[in-house]
Order: C-alpha cells, then sequence, then structure tokens
C-alpha cells in the first residue's frame, strides 16, 4: 500500500544502509558515516582501496541486506531463537548511532532502536514472535520490490551513482546485470523462506 510504504521504506533503508556498513567493517575498510534521507535514500561512506573485492562486497551488500536479514530472522524465530534475532537488532541499532551523520537518520535508528527494546524487554515471548516473523516477511516481500524500483529508477533516471553502477564500474559486468542479481537473489530468499516454512 503506497501510504505504508512511504513510512516503512525508511526501515528497509535502514537495513540496506547497516548491510553497506557491516561489510565494510567485516572486509576492513573505515566506515566514515551513515546518513538516511527522508526521501527513503541513504548513503553509506566508507574508506579503503577503491577497488578489489571488500569495496565489491560492500557495494553490493545494501540491496542484499533486507533479503539475508529477513531469511535469518524466520529460521531463528522457527527454531525457537527470535531473542538472538532481537538483541542482534539491538546491538546493530546500537553501532549504528555511532556512524549517523544526520538527524533524520538519527531519528530513524532510535525509533527503530526504542521499537525493539519495547519488545524485547514488554512483550511475551508470542508477541516477539510474531513481531520479529512479521518483520521477517516484510523486509523479505520488500527486497525484491526495492531491486524492481531500482530497475525503473535507473531507466527514468539514467543516473548512475546507484550501487549496481559503482558494481558496474568496479567489476566487468554491466549495471543491469547487478540489478537482475539483486532481482534473483532477494526473490530467492523469499522463496526460501516460503519453502522453509511451507
Amino acid at each position: 500500500m503506497p501510504p505504508a510504504w512511504a513510512v516503512t521504506r525508511h526501515v528497509v533503508t535502514l537495513v540496506h544502509e547497516a548491510g553497506h556498513a557491516l561489510v565494510a567493517l567485516l572486509t576492513g575498510r573505515r566506515l566514515n558515516g551513515i546518513r538516511l534521507h527522508t526521501d527513503t535514500s541513504g548513503l553509506t561512506v566508507s574508506s579503503g582501496k577503491p577497488r578489489g573485492a571488500g569495496m565489491i562486497a560492500t557495494a553490493a551488500a545494501g540491496y542484499l541486506a533486507p533479503a539475508a536479514l529477513g531469511l535469518v530472522s524466520v529460521v531463528l524465530v522457527e527454531h525457537d531463537r527470535t531473542a538472538w534475532a532481537l538483541y542482534a537488532g539491538i546491538a546493530t541499532l546500537a553501532l549504528m548511532l555511532v556512524f549517523i551523520r544526520n538527524w533524520f537518520g538519527l531519528l530513524v535508528v532510535l525509533l527503530s532502536g526504542a521499537a525493539v527494546s519495547l519488545l524485547v524487554w514488554r512483550a511475551p515471548d508470542r508477541v516477539q514472535d510474531f513481531a520479529a516473523l512479521t518483520f521477517a516477511w516484510f523486509l523479505l516481500v520488500a527486497a525484491p520490490r526495492t531491486a524492481f524500483d531500482l530497475w525503473g529508477h535507473r531507466r527514468r533516471a539514467r543516473t548512475r551513482t546507484t550501487d549496481a553502477d559503482v558494481l558496474a564500474r568496479l567489476t566487468v559486468l554491466p549495471a543491469a546485470v547487478w540489478n537482475g542479481l539483486f532481482i534473483v537473489l532477494t526473490g530467492g530468499a523469499l522463496a526460501g523462506a516460503v519453502w522453509l516454512v511451507g
């Protein structure tokens, strides 16, 4: 629903930028800052080698992060490990607070952190399970949608600044192929989650 998507899309952007940030740190890059904007765009800035596997993984992580988090969350809830997912969420949001560089981004992180904290410390187990699964399925559905949105945006705006365009400059694959891979992989995560609970 467009009105709801206009608001909830900020959460997807938060996870997208967290994916860039986490992979940047895991590949030895220096994380300089994260911004979340009111138009649902975001920016994660890291420094390190301008090319190579670390930069490629960092650039690719954004569109894949919501699908990966959604799939992992479904697996954790299915194995009665909901608390692990919630505590990982709190830890990630706390880490993001250190790197957020604008007021709107800070607001999104704080509201998200408050919601997850309230679940952890006030909600009974069944409510935690329901909330974690709802969030997981939301991310699993939203991930391919944002990848399709990227396709449409690239056709309309003819921009060369998207993650797919960055990856095209870093590799031999064109941006359209990277965009297609985002669609296939995020769709595969959704299909995998459906198979898992089916």
